[in-house]
């Protein structure tokens, strides 16, 4: 992560100031021309709220970062500081003084910032938007040393994930929850690199955050302008773009060891390089990472069993073919490999059984997780993802037209101790059952959208969309004895989705600060899934085919007024909506009424409020919603083991988030985000599968009533040349159940994290400790379908045991960086 590392380094501030920048800004109010600018210089430019509404200015030509900010700034009242090479810091001017832009030392900027978002479709700052928006920047990924998506959701209202492993997790947004597995169903959070959906059905890739810009999350239902996939709200990944004038490389090593555990390692690194100044630009980036392993398996007698390796890296290009258009490409790719699943075992009940190789200590009905189990293979998941794609911009004084085109190749794969299963069959078969499933997946999209120049009381923005995938999912299992196997199930399933839409938004400018915002999708699916299934007896082998079409429409509508001071208030409805698709998987034939899961839709009422006090140091970002979801699409395990896909019913949620900073003067942030979320299940699918001793929960799964999360960072100057920051992190989960009808809740916990960093102008090394308190909560109440049940007496061919996965242990870790 040297690369986010070390994007403030101070020696190329002035380098940075003189460069001369190709910038064409049509007639923008004084904040939107920030806005504009910064994309264009490809700098952060924080606090652009402090400049009002109000304004008119248009600039065009070459001119240094200085200059582009003193032409938009002219009798505006804000005025800019130039913090370093990639920061520019905006302030509201005093009133009746005149003073010059001045320039920050260069380790005087707090973690706590604004910065532009982009997942609106409409560059802005998030409190402009009317809608949770919320940003991490570049400086606050370093300051939290936030390596993955993972390592972010405490910084985030609102925004969870589960933790079955390295590349197994899916994200939660707001309490909209549609279970913890991942299956057929589409996820309910669209995550983005740059313009390229990275997921549809599958975990989450688990990037690692090496020179990232930004992260930008939108909260909420985003149907009208992402279609589907994006029920719950959309988390993008905004990574560093060439610079086209000066050269930039970084990198970063890490080494740590985790109490009881393995040792981890990792080093990465970027290099940009201008090819012919101002016009061609290219960025590297590469990584190598190995997370120690902390867990034992007392069967296969080995320790550290969870060890995960990850590498991968980026290619990026830019090029500015005139004034007018510019097209960045990017190329990325990661592998990541783990060894083994990251759960332990212990018996729900005193009737259970305990497994064997199981912890003794287990079958005493201790408390909190054990830190081993005993299975009799190593259940191997990986996870390999590649895009590659383009995206063309052209600005004219009418507007603006972007053309994006990605394709994504993503390939994983699980592999799970069934031995469980082996009574089911009448046949004599090994001991020793193997379960494999692979999913591979081509996505190809295209998306078109052109915008207005925002000069007028009406904005607008057009969109086409189109995108096809298709996902081909082997399965098999298999028992094994030295030199045998014996092949008991294997599907080979393929679906193939074809997606068009046609979308817009309308904005208009209604006076006195009033705005409001009319805006939908009108959309597309055709589905069709076929599958061959052979199967030994006492079952029969079939074959599956079946095809089907959705369509509708997506609204947005929202109201909003923005004060002279800057706050914002706002009124909101949104809408989104997922396909449906079929279950072809099973020993038995499905019945009709189950082979078909229906396309589900979450409509979203949403109030919200956004301000600024005391000099702007305090920001304050708040919401409450209600939201309901029809039809709701679930991931469930089978008792045999198999996935399937139903329906569930309806729910309602209520919902209060919010997101507080503070900056002290001297050298303190303080940032704090929470979320109150309650939900009911009502209105059952009478035909959603259920066994006599289990019912349906009356809350959505996999999401707590409370959770919260605080960062602290502190900063101080040691002297003329090394700088002291200190860094504090927790965020708090409550107790939450794992799925729509099972009994296991995980824990509540804490998870935190403290780090001492001295950094030089091209230098930081920095101490750190994860869980210092050694907290070892279940986060995660599932790790094998196989050997997990819900009904404690159930037969020999299911063993009920309660699954957990604690927190990694206490680790210490050591971290150099540096940039030139």
């Amino acid at each position: 992560m040297g690369g986010v590392a070390l994007a403030c380094a101070a020696g190329r501030t002035a380098d940075a100031a003189e460069s001369r920048l190709r910038v064409q800004i049509p007639p923008r109010t004084y904040a939107d021309a920030l806005i504009d600018l910064g994309l264009q210089a490809n700098v952060s430019i924080l606090g652009t709220a402090s400049c009002g509404s109000g304004g008119r200015v248009e600039v065009s030509g070459r001119y240094t970062l200085e200059e582009a900010l003193g032409r938009i700034l002219a009798g505006a009242p804000c005025r800019y500081r130039i913090v370093d090479a990639r920061t520019v810091r905006i302030t509201a001017a005093p009133p009746l003084i005149e003073l010059p832009p001045t320039r920050d030392p260069p380790h005087t900027q707090t973690v706590v910032a604004e910065v532009m978002v982009t997942a609106t479709k409409r560059p802005a700052a998030p409190n402009r938007l009317p809608a949770g928006v919320s940003a991490i920047s570049r400086d606050q990924i370093a300051s939290t040393r936030a390596n993955d998506v993972g390592q972010t959701i405490g910084q985030l209202a609102g925004v969870l994930s589960t933790n079955l492993g390295p590349g197994r997790d899916k994200l939660l947004i707001r309490g909209l929850s549609d279970g913890a597995f991942t299956g057929r169903t589409r996820t309910t959070v669209s995550t983005y690199l740059d313009d390229a959906p990275i997921n549809f059905n599958a975990p989450d890739p688990d990037l690692r955050l090496v020179d990232v810009e930004r992260i930008e999350v939108v909260r909420g239902p985003q149907g009208a302008l992402y279609g589907s996939g994006s029920i719950a709200g959309i988390y993008k990944i905004v990574t560093a773009k060439p610079d086209l004038a000066h050269m930039e490389a970084g990198a970063s090593a890490s080494i740590a060891t985790t109490k009881g555990g393995g040792t981890s390692h990792d080093i990465d690194g970027y290099l940009s390089v201008p090819i012919v100044h101002d016009r061609i630009g290219v960025r590297l980036a590469a990584y190598r990472e190995v997370q120690g392993g902390y867990l034992d398996d007392l069967v296969l007698r080995s320790t550290n069993v969870d060890q995960t390796r990850r590498d991968g890296g980026r290619l990026s290009v830019r090029v500015q073919f005139d004034d007018h258009w510019r097209l960045d490409a990017l190329a990325a790719t990661q592998h990541l490999r783990s060894n083994d699943t990251q759960y332990v075992i212990s018996p729900m009940t005193a009737v259970t059984r305990r497994m064997p190789g199981m912890p003794q200590e287990a079958g005493d009905g201790a408390v909190g997780a054990p830190d081993g189990r005993g299975n009799r293979i190593r259940e191997t998941h990986n996870n390999d993802f590649s895009s590659a794609g383009a995206t063309l911009n052209g600005e004219y004084g009418w507007g603006s037209v972007t053309s994006s085109t990605n394709f994504i190749h993503h390939v994983f794969s699980s592999q799970y101790d069934a031995t469980a299963t082996r009574g089911l069959f009448a046949a004599d078969l090994a001991e020793l059952g193997v379960y494999g499933e692979t999913t591979r997946s081509n996505m190809f999209v295209q998306d078109l959208v052109a915008r207005s120049e925002n000069s007028g009381r009406l904005d607008w923005l057009i969109g086409v969309y189109a995108a096809r995938t298709v996902a081909r999912t082997p399965s098999s299992l298999a028992f094994l004895a030295p030199g045998v196997v014996q092949t008991a199930y294997m599907e080979n399933r393929k679906d193939r989705l074809s997606e068009y839409a046609l979308y817009g938004e309308a904005t208009y400018d209604l006076g006195d600060g009033w705005t409001a915002s009319l805006g939908g999708r009108t959309f597309e699916s055709r589905v069709r899934t076929t599958a061959d299934l052979r199967i030994r007896a006492p079952f029969a082998s079939r074959f599956f085919d079946q095809k089907r079409g959705f369509d509708g429409f997506s609204p947005k509508i929202s109201l909003q007024r923005e004060f002279t001071n800057g706050d914002l208030v706002y009124a909101l409805v949104t809408e989104g909506y997922r396909p449906g698709g079929f279950n072809s998987s099973g020993f038995l034939p499905i019945r009709a009424a189950r082979t078909t899961f229906r396309p589900d839709r979450l409509r979203n009422f949403e109030l919200g409020a956004k301000f600024r006090r005391l000099d702007n140091r305090l920001i304050v970002r708040t919401a409450a919603y209600y939201d309901d979801w029809a039809n709701i699409q679930t991931d469930q395990y089978r008792q045999s083991g198999l996935a399937y896909t139903a329906n569930v019913g309806d729910a309602r949620i209520l919902g209060v988030e919010a997101e507080v900073s503070y900056d002290f003067p001297f050298g303190l942030s303080l940032q704090a985000n929470g979320l109150v979320s309650d939900s009911k299940v009502r209105n059952i699918n009478p035909d959603f599968p259920t066994t006599p001793t289990t019912r349906i929960a009356d809350k959505l799964p996999g999401v707590p009533d409370l959770s919260a999360g605080l960062l602290a960072v502190y900063r101080r100057p040691l002297n003329d040349a090394l700088t002291l920051r200190l860094v504090g992190e927790a965020s708090y989960v409550g107790r939450s159940g794992l799925s729509f009808d099972q009994p296991p809740r995980t824990d509540q916990y804490l998870r935190t994290e403290l780090s001492a960093e001295v950094s030089g102008n091209h230098w930081r090394l920095t101490a750190f400790v994860t869980n210092p308190l050694n907290d070892d909560g279940d986060t995660f109440s599932y790790g094998n379908p196989f050997s997990f049940a819900d009904d404690p007496t159930t037969t020999d061919v299911i063993e009920a045991v309660r699954q957990a996965t604690p927190q990694r242990p206490r680790t210490f870790g050591l971290r150099l960086a540096a940039a030139f």
